[in-house]
């Protein structure tokens, strides 16, 4: 087998991604409001280009994460033992997982039934009914946290895949996953690693628990190989450097592949699951969704460089901004629909006035008190 390459011991463009990709979320997210798909607060007036953007974002923008996600594990447990991962994976998204579930939600489900005249009385009187039913199936109570589902998403895989990540740290391990490494850092190679996800969103039933598509736009199982290419992919400095050095032919396959399938699709409609051109669609989705983040990953690997300080600061507040931009949005959303103003002035003062909110909730009240940190998934300051 091939000896193994210690791989570079932090990549600066992985927290720029992470710190990006939180960012435009937030951006996505304060587009919602005026799009036809349901969400919890909506304006009555909607515009069918943003349904054709989000189309085109959700293609990439989770998988990205998941991606960044897989890279960040692999750096995780270079430096800690097992146990020491799961406590810390424990710590950052269990337990802020459940103050989006218990506290959170139960305001963002209120705003959805109040706006969709389906209860008609305060937040307080609201509150017992929360946990009665599940959400999404009829009841409210929002098990998932609703946007934090991708927190208790990888909170699942990372638990799932960690005995398979332990024995790759193993010096049998270590040899086989340098050899895997070389083997896909050949020229052309790594775009195979796109097949998984291809199968998985051309062969999986939508209308079925393991398929339906309620995570982002994908199925939970779709996001399993984007989290381990994400792992893989940063074990062999050899495999990141073709990643970086193909950016352009990755980006050029995306673009390819998108507008085929959008040509498909325009053509042809939604196709039924099951047929000819539904298998064919979305092995196609499925494999630009991974020319997509591959071509995303090697341009922030070749121009995302910099470590200015700003970055440290960034990268410490995503995950409390990630859980607090929602609950949010939806309230400022809630009460500047109700202004008679332009749409694109309503989305403006929505956009920066949730941002200015979210911001000055982290920065002022939690960053400061370590309880708080600790509930929004922060390590704890040590005092003087």
């Amino acid at each position: 087998m091939t000896q193994p390459t210690a791989p570079a011991a932090r990549r600066l463009e992985l927290d720029w991604l992470r710190v990006l990709a939180i960012a435009f979320v937030f951006l996505f997210h304060s587009t919602r409001f005026f799009d036809y798909a349901d969400w919890h607060v909506k304006s009555a007036t909607r515009y069918a280009f943003l349904d054709n953007m989000a189309t085109l974002v959700i293609l990439w923008m989770m998988p990205l994460l998941f991606v960044v996600s897989g890279a960040s594990t692999f750096y995780a447990l270079k430096r800690r033992s097992g146990g020491e991962f799961l406590k810390d994976r424990l710590l950052r998204l269990g337990v802020p997982l459940l103050l989006g579930v218990f506290v959170l939600g139960a305001w963002q489900v209120y705003l959805e039934r109040y706006t969709h005249h389906q209860f008609n009385a305060s937040f307080w009187k609201f509150l017992p009914f929360y946990f009665r039913g599940k959400y999404g199936e009829g009841g409210n109570f929002a098990w998932m946290g609703l946007h934090l589902w991708y927190m208790e998403l990888l909170l699942a895989l990372s638990v799932i895949f960690l005995p398979a990540f332990l024995y790759l740290r193993s010096a049998l391990g270590k040899r086989l996953l340098a050899w895997l490494g070389a083997q896909l850092a050949r020229p052309g190679v790594l775009y195979l690693l796109g097949i998984p996800v291809m199968l998985l969103v051309a062969l999986l039933n939508p209308q079925s628990s393991l398929g339906a598509r309620n995570c982002g736009g994908w199925s939970a199982v779709g996001y399993i190989p984007f989290f381990l290419n994400g792992f893989l992919l940063v074990s062999h400095d050899g495999l990141y450097e073709r990643v970086r050095r193909w950016r352009w032919v990755s980006l050029a396959i995306a673009v390819g592949l998108t507008l085929v399938m959008l040509r498909w699709y325009m053509a042809a409609g939604e196709p039924r699951f099951g047929t000819p051109l539904f298998t064919r669609l979305f092995a196609v989705y499925g494999l630009a969704a991974w020319c997509w983040v591959l071509a995303i990953l090697g341009l922030a690997a070749q121009h995302l460089k910099a470590a200015p300080p700003l970055l440290a600061v960034a990268n410490e507040a995503v995950l409390p901004f990630y859980i607090l931009h929602q609950p949010v949005l939806l309230s400022v959303g809630y009460l500047v629909l109700r202004q008679r103003l332009p749409d694109l002035a309503r989305w403006a003062i929505i956009l920066l006035l949730s941002l200015a909110i979210t911001l000055g909730l982290y920065w002022f009240v939690i960053r400061p008190v370590n309880a708080l940190r600790v509930l929004f998934g922060m390590k704890p300051e040590r005092r003087q």
